[in-house]
């Protein structure tokens, strides 16, 4: 099945008009990315199965985009992080522990066509890492 995007699925126009806050930018990503092959969308709020990770997408069990804090987070080799970051693209991110994780960005800004090239960028990388 071709992969669909944000402005082929008119979720473009969408977002520009009625997304007003992250998480409505996040759930454009979950029904963009839930059917691609392998992939996971959250569980349900209110689930029981609520736990670390659970409000992620996965592909193959391992978590490549989420929302933490507001901010989309994904996962990228550690060179194209850097490299993100250098851009003031993004921030290393930490998960609270106080050291960055290498291969985890934070992306600094709310736009749909951003959050989708990276999302599945980080889709493409953790596929095929496993």
């Amino acid at each position: 099945m071709p992969s669909r995007s944000l402005s082929a699925t008119g979720y473009d126009r969408a977002v520009a008009t009625a997304a007003r806050s992250p998480e409505d930018y996040f759930a454009g990503l979950i029904d963009l990315l839930a059917d691609e092959p392998g992939v996971t969308p959250p569980a349900p709020a209110g689930s029981a199965s609520r736990t670390f990770g659970s409000s992620a997408l996965k592909v193959n069990n391992k978590i490549f985009a989420m929302l933490s804090g507001g901010m989309l987070v994904v996962k990228l080799p550690a060179d194209r992080v850097r490299t993100l970051i250098t851009a003031d693209q993004g921030m290393p991110f930490d998960a609270g522990k106080g050291k960055p994780m290498k291969e985890w960005l934070a992306v600094n800004t709310v736009n749909h066509r951003a959050w989708e090239a990276l999302s599945r960028e980080a889709l493409a990388f953790v596929r095929g890492a496993g």
